[in-house]
């Protein structure tokens, strides 16, 4: 049984869990050279909290409007934790400004995406 709270919103993430999913918003509108390491602390523990039970690790960014390389770092490295504990990644709701920047650097490649809630159903279905 996990210590941690189903559900946890700091200023700067939203974390959501169910059995096999771990749900997280970043709450922007920027993500850079600070947030990147306190959204890294404060979603790490819930990777590893789920194991090898984790089917899926969603990352909401709908309300970033900025992303800094280090805010892109902190994507590739929680996207190959969860990968690493057989979570499928997905990106929901990313504006389409950074969408451009996240496919110029090819980090599209590591990802699946739902640009809307219905495209996200479908994926977890």
């Amino acid at each position: 049984m996990s210590s941690l709270p189903a559900t946890k919103k700091t200023t700067l993430v939203e974390i959501q869990t169910k059995p096999g999913l771990l749900y997280v918003k970043f709450l922007g509108p920027q993500i850079g050279q600070r947030e990147s390491p306190l959204i890294s602390q404060e979603v790490d523990p819930y990777l590893r909290d789920a194991g090898k039970t984790l089917k899926y690790f969603i990352i909401d960014l709908q309300s970033v409007t900025f992303m800094s390389s280090m805010g892109l770092g902190i994507c590739i490295a929680l996207r190959h934790k969860a990968h690493a504990a057989g979570g499928k990644p997905i990106l929901y709701g990313t504006p389409r400004e950074l969408m451009q920047v996240i496919t110029m650097m090819k980090i599209d490649k590591l990802y699946t995406f739902a640009k809307d809630q219905r495209e996200l159903d479908a994926l977890l279905a």
